[in-house]
């Protein structure tokens, strides 16, 4: 057993006095060492039960003969950190979840791990940490928050307070209605309710084999949850003496078959960072272009919200994941479960209910997937857009550039009446380097649709919350902070964009962009000291999955 590295031979008497110190029987020893790693805090509505699922697995680890130790990983909230200076923090918190989960499973000698998340960022950090470390590990996601009510109508947290803001600006709503929504709209503990960054990962976590069927979609205040954090242990615990580890389930397939859901469900956005950066910690090849393959030939099944109608409690009801991978068909490949069931077994078991929230394949909503791969001498690297959620006269789009340096003079512009029918709303130099961190554009992008605004598009080197809706283009790269052609737009230029076509351009001639280029200079940082001045220096473009340079120099 790895631990045995601290706990066997006489020179580990200290080791093991320390251990014993914890509290651990003498007899215990001889037991592998699991570590269940807890996400908890109550600054995260999606980590609130945390504590109460850790004491499920704890029971299932000692059911299954292992002997478990709790140890806490940070959390942040997106929704909370939205719109001001601790959204710079968000991606690159990723990187701190996955290098402490590293840090402390190696500097103890774990045998194996049970990681408990649920919100943006710490599920795919603790995913790449899983990768990395390549030891035995279940993923527990603690599961969607419950539809808010109000009324007599469901709320969500995107269309119901973000968009709700734009909506009390031009005066649709009161201030009572808009205060009612806040009380409501977020009724508990869970992952915000609709495929937001959250709860796609949590189904993708499910979809790639490392969390139990029904994990990814099952409500967090559910009996049901609890009962997968039991089973969660003991599964674990097959898999330590199985020696079933995570390279060994996160294949090539196990990426196809999650961006194949991912493309079926309409997921966030998002998603293209952590699957890219995850399968660089995999050493599985992933590049940008292999989602929009799989998109073009994966019809949209999923009518979930923020784009469609639906939530994440309805998926679960009409089967969850395995449901989704039955109604996918052929287009699921066969791979390992965390479990040792193979994914087409699980399919095979579903019970899909109705053909409303999950349509079926004859009778999809769109033919192609939800996420659509743009280039073009705007984003010649690539960039991303949720076409799922744009409605079909946006589909195409010429219109004039209004520039913005940073997102809080776009979201002012926006909310003062200044953006007009028509125009491309750029916001640049808030890419992995130059934000720094990327931050998301949730605040902007629900600003326009609660303004009422139809004709407008947003482009920007940033990323895009998994709530967007409509033609928002993300991810642009290289970005602004790298001498991308983002950073030499100026207000009034015309910007074309097709999604069909997959094309996205900027109507200047080619002369014009050189005389441009060459007056053009790097701005100064943003922050000059502490972690975002560190992650500034060493974080790689959007189109890679903005990971870190693994050397000095490295890009």
């Amino acid at each position: 057993m790895r631990s045995d590295r601290v706990k066997k031979g006489l020179e580990r008497a200290p080791a093991r006095a320390l251990l014993h110190a914890t509290g651990l029987p003498k007899g215990e020893l001889d037991k592998p060492f699991i570590g269940i790693g807890n996400s908890s805090t109550d600054l995260v509505p999606g980590h609130l039960n945390l504590p109460e699922l850790a004491r499920f697995v704890e029971k299932g680890v000692h059911t299954g003969g292992g002997y478990p130790f709790l140890f806490n990983v940070g959390a942040l909230c997106d929704g909370i950190a939205m719109g001001h200076k601790g959204m710079f923090y968000s991606l690159p918190f990723r990187e701190l979840v996955a290098d402490m989960v590293e840090s402390i499973a190696e500097a103890h000698a774990l045998d194996g791990l049970v990681l408990i998340t649920n919100c943006d960022k710490i599920t795919p950090g603790m995913l790449m940490a899983t990768a990395r470390l390549d030891i035995p590990t279940v993923i527990l996601t603690a599961g969607p928050m419950l539809a808010g009510h109000h009324k007599g109508r469901r709320l969500s947290l995107v269309r119901d307070t973000f968009e709700a803001v734009g909506r009390r600006q031009r005066g649709e709503i009161s201030q009572e209605e808009l205060e009612d929504l806040e009380i409501c709209a977020c009724p508990g503990a869970g992952s915000c309710q609709g495929l937001y960054t959250a709860n796609t990962m949590n189904c993708l976590t499910e979809v790639l084999g490392l969390s139990l069927p029904g994990c990814g979609t099952s409500p967090a205040v559910s009996a049901e949850k609890r009962r997968i954090a039991f089973q969660s242990g003991l599964a674990l615990m097959d898999a330590v003496r199985e020696g079933r580890t995570p390279r060994k389930i996160l294949t090539a397939k196990a990426f196809d078959n999650a961006i194949t859901v991912d493309m079926a469900l309409g997921g966030s956005t998002n998603t293209v960072l952590h699957l890219s950066a995850l399968a660089n910690e995999a050493g599985v090849p992933l590049d940008l272009d292999r989602f929009d393959e799989i998109s073009r030939n994966t019809p949209h099944l999923g009518d979930l919200r923020p784009g469609g109608s639906y939530f994440l409690e309805d998926l679960h009801l009409a089967g969850g994941i395995p449901a989704v991978l039955q109604r996918l068909g052929d287009r699921i490949q066969e791979n390992l479960n965390v479990s040792g069931v193979d994914t087409l077994e699980i399919a095979r078991s579903a019970r899909p209910e109705g053909d409303q929230v999950l349509r079926m394949m004859d009778n999809p909503l769109r033919p192609e997937g939800g996420i659509a791969v743009l280039k073009g001498n705007l984003a010649p690297e690539g960039a991303i857009i949720k076409q799922s959620a744009v409605s079909e006269d946006m589909l195409r789009f010429e219109g004039r550039a209004r520039v913005f340096d940073c997102e809080e003079e776009a979201q002012k512009a926006i909310l003062s009446g200044d953006i007009k029918e028509g125009d491309a709303v750029i916001i640049r130099y808030e890419g992995p380097r130059g934000g720094p961190g990327m931050r998301e554009m949730l605040a902007p992008t629900s600003a326009i649709m609660g303004m009422g605004l139809k004709r407008v598009v947003l482009l920007t080197d940033g990323r895009f919350s998994g709530g967007t809706r409509g033609p928002c283009v993300g991810h642009i790269s290289p970005e602004a902070a790298e001498g991308g052609p983002l950073g030499l737009v100026n207000e009034g230029d015309a910007i074309s964009l097709d999604i069909p076509g997959r094309s996205i351009e900027w109507k200047v001639d080619k002369n014009e962009q050189d005389r441009r280029r060459a007056g053009w200079a790097s701005p100064p940082p943003k922050i000059a000291r502490g972690y975002l001045s560190r992650y500034a220096s060493m974080v790689t473009s959007a189109h890679t999955g903005a990971v870190l340079a693994s050397g000095p120099g490295e890009k």
